[in-house]
């Protein structure tokens, strides 16, 4: 019985890491550079010069930018992502006078979607 339940707790463990890992890989695989999407173009044009070509984050100003495909941002929910491309949240600025509502909720799905693998 004892085997069993180890058995068991190795195969989820098995099977979690390989979720962990084809999440991670899936989320690396997307290059905004190669995108023709109208979501890349529009990350190109407003989001690449503080969070990096390929939205990886980067040091700007001796402050570190963040990744927009892992570390507190891959934590964020949608209606966070939302706020935060809208409204702004010191140092980064709002956007809502750029973008129109329908481009900001393209971001969310994008930022989810293709950046961090979210479905």
């Amino acid at each position: 019985m004892l085997r069993l339940k180890f058995s068991i707790v190795l195969v989820f463990v098995a099977v979690s890491v390989l979720a962990c890992i084809k999440s991670e890989s899936k989320r690396n695989e997307f290059s905004i550079a190669d995108s023709k999407s109208y979501e890349a173009s529009l990350f190109r044009q407003n989001c690449a010069i503080c969070h990096g070509q390929e939205a990886n984050g980067k040091e700007m100003d001796g402050k570190l930018i963040p990744s927009l495909r892992y570390g507190d941002a891959a934590t964020k929910t949608e209606e966070e992502i939302y706020l935060q491309i809208k409204e702004g949240k010191l140092p980064m600025p709002a956007f809502k006078n750029q973008l129109t509502e329908e481009e900001i909720r393209r971001m969310v799905k994008f930022v989810r979607r293709d950046l961090q693998g979210k479905e």
